[in-house]
């Protein structure tokens, strides 16, 4: 072989390592762009806050962040990834005001406190998959993986309790993708964002009574899926003082049922097969 085939030889393949690689490079970035977590800005006190998606987008998904903004209504919501001693003062103050709410569980939660998932759903409350591991779901591309993400709590939650589980799913952590709500909804699953929340899971750093209620007082608003942690002692200690001062405000506590009701037209999803 000559030494100019040779060059020539080279220098395609250097060309071709050079698309090779900038197509891995492009296809991260539209993966990077397709994965997002779910966030929030508040234009002023009262008002509506704005997502990173619209209701409406989300709608065409089974996916909802706020209810109507017309109406006094708050959803309450709990993400329970692991038990710390609150949620029986939660459900107390809960049962209290006749305030339904919905708790998003990941399943070894629910093979661990079976008394206190028993008692959520006997006192009225909608039970949701908050998955089997709290992985970041964006990174799952394979459909039997997300499935079993899904259905394994939702297996639990049936030994448990002796009825299936609600299709209510939640991110972990809001990390969501285009696919992801796609394979939900074909999983029959309404995925359920939110419109209010503050940092009450950092279990080192918990909020003072005077920040949690500057955050929940301050920023509330018609129609708001409320995000709270079941592990927050805070939030154990405040709940019933807090759902006092939303009812002196004037606002009334509805299931996440009615929510979809409010914006997708539809409501209670199917129970799992």
């Amino acid at each position: 072989m000559c030494k100019a085939t040779r060059l020539r030889m080279g220098a395609v393949g250097i060309f071709l390592l050079a698309v090779l690689a900038v197509g891995t490079w492009l296809a991260r970035q539209d993966e990077a762009a397709e994965a997002a977590s779910w966030g929030l800005s508040f234009p002023r006190p009262g008002d509506s806050p704005v997502g990173n998606a619209t209701a409406e987008e989300l709608a065409d998904y089974d996916a909802a962040y706020i209810g109507n903004t017309e109406e006094k209504v708050l959803y309450l919501t709990f993400d329970a990834g692991y038990e710390n001693g609150q949620t029986a003062a939660i459900l107390d103050a809960l049962a209290k005001h006749s305030a339904p709410a919905a708790f998003f569980v990941v399943g070894p939660y629910v093979r661990q406190n079976p008394e206190l998932v028993r008692r959520m759903a006997a006192e009225g409350h909608i039970v949701g998959n908050h998955t089997w591991h709290h992985w970041d779901m964006d990174k799952i591309r394979d459909k039997a993986v997300f499935a079993r993400e899904l259905e394994d709590t939702a297996a639990a939650y049936r030994e448990v309790v002796g009825r299936e589980m609600p299709r209510y799913y939640r991110p972990p952590r809001g990390i969501y993708a285009e696919q992801n709500l796609k394979m939900a909804q074909a999983l029959g699953y309404k995925t359920v964002f939110w419109s209010l929340a503050y940092v009450d899971w950092k279990q080192d750093q918990q909020p003072s009574r005077e920040q949690a209620f500057e955050k929940l007082l301050g920023r509330v608003h018609n129609g708001a899926v409320v995000l709270l942690h079941t592990s927050s002692a805070t939030n154990g200690a405040i709940l019933d003082e807090l759902l006092t001062k939303w009812e002196e405000m004037g606002y009334r506590f509805e299931r996440i049922d009615r929510l979809f009701e409010t914006v997708t037209g539809s409501g209670a999803p199917h129970t799992m097969d």
